[in-house]
């Protein structure tokens, strides 16, 4: 009988692949940078493998790359690695740069995201404190206590989402007649702005090479410069 329960989740598909291939992926520690191209490498190598489609495999290798452990990793000179774990050639300058701002823009947003959940919280609680502070005549003990509700404003420490590209100036979207293989594109991963190298077209739609080493592909439509 043919096994159709395919791995069902990222997390699923990325620990499957540290089982099959224990020389390039890790779950916990520190994550080497992966080969350039891996995964039409992984394409080929999980052909017939019926627990992973394509999709999840691209899904799971985009989130094993965007994490902090990986994007640590990721540093000029640092050998990459291929599926059976040997060397696939070093990392470039630019690839460590863009993996720096790639992390810190995931670690504000991070920040952001937890700040605002404090500050949700913090209404809650005030007003269960006042509630059991109230004196017979229905004033409140302690009026000072109201400051205790900390709202973030426009302007406050709180950090910003850095953009993690493009910073001064507007995406342009790319014409498509105006690609050619080894141009410098922007390509839009999930909310972020990535920028990568086209490394190939076919019709409509080409393939965009990643500094983390994956490669995606995507409709003309869908790159941009800045």
């Amino acid at each position: 009988m043919e096994n159709t329960a395919k791995l069902s989740t990222s997390k699923e598909v990325i620990a499957y692949l540290a089982e099959q291939f224990p020389g390039c992926f890790t779950l916990e520690g520190d994550a080497r940078p992966l080969k350039i191209g891996i995964f039409d490498e992984l394409a080929k190598r999980l052909a017939d493998d019926g627990n992973v489609s394509k999709t999840r495999l691209r899904s799971a290798l985009r989130q094993y790359t965007n994490s902090w452990r990986y994007l640590r990793g990721v540093k000029a000179g640092v050998q990459r690695v291929d599926l059976d774990g040997a060397d696939a050639g070093a990392v470039e300058a630019e690839h460590e740069q863009h993996a720096q701002e790639q992390l810190q823009a995931s670690q504000a947003k991070a920040k952001e995201k937890q700040a605002q959940r404090a500050a949700e919280r913090k209404p809650i609680a005030t007003k269960g404190r006042n509630t059991k502070n109230k004196t017979g005549d229905n004033q409140v003990k302690g009026a000072k206590k109201r400051k205790s509700v900390s709202i973030p404003r426009s302007g406050s420490s709180k950090p910003a989402v850095a953009q993690p590209i493009t910073t001064k100036a507007a995406l342009e979207s790319v014409q498509p007649g105006q690609v050619k293989v080894g141009d410098k594109v922007q390509v839009k991963v999930g909310s972020m702005a990535v920028q990568g190298t086209i490394a190939g077209i076919e019709k409509s739609e080409v393939q965009v090479q990643l500094p983390s080493g994956m490669t995606v592909r995507v409709a003309v439509s869908e790159l941009f410069r800045s």
